[in-house]
């Protein structure tokens, strides 16, 4: 059990970026003896284990339950997020790949004349977004605005509707809802 703990206490710390020497400072504990735990040569006792978790800080409970294998990809190349939509315009999805993800987070395109479809949508959730080049008409229930370069939206998705780009460039945004929608 000590070569278990320790493996788990070296990897967490080192996910937390605390250096052995800090959290050796910040529990109490000498320096030696935290790294004698980590390398298993040392299994600590309750009341030890407890005091240097709270220093990172972490229940003992969750240190035993947590998964220190599956760690779900950080950072996307352009070329690894997941196109989304359907027809003419184009929905880069961050993190697609992720079995947990609770938002969905994407940079829409589109081109002059596309649009989410005649019909009014809804869902569940609220949706932000933000243009960066180009104009965007927003229709949400009976409002419609015209968004150009840095103006922004937020709604609730349980209002219908409908994104549509009237201009003669494409319109890219970046956008955002809760909770996650599988596309």
């Amino acid at each position: 059990m000590s070569d278990d703990v320790g493996a788990r206490l070296r990897a967490l710390r080192t996910l937390r970026g605390i250096s052995q020497r800090e959290l050796a400072k910040r529990c109490g504990v000498t320096h030696s003896s935290l790294s004698l735990i980590e390398q298993g040569k040392v299994s600590p006792s309750v009341s030890s284990l407890k005091k240097i978790l709270d220093a990172i800080p972490i229940s003992v409970g969750d240190f035993f339950t947590m998964d220190m294998e599956s760690r779900d990809q950080v950072f996307y190349g352009a070329d690894e997020l997941a196109d989304v939509g359907s027809g003419e315009v184009v929905y880069k999805l961050v993190g697609a790949n992720r079995a947990s993800r609770a938002l969905a987070f994407m940079i829409e395109t589109y081109p002059p004349g596309a649009d989410t479809g005649r019909e009014m949508i809804a869902h569940q959730g609220e949706e932000a977004g933000v243009v960066l080049e180009g104009t965007i008409e927003i229709t949400i229930g009976p409002e419609t605005r015209l968004l150009g370069p840095g103006e922004a939206y937020y709604f609730d998705t349980n209002v219908p509707h409908r994104f549509r780009n009237p201009g003669s460039e494409p319109c890219r945004l970046v956008s955002c809802c809760t909770p996650a929608r599988t596309f």
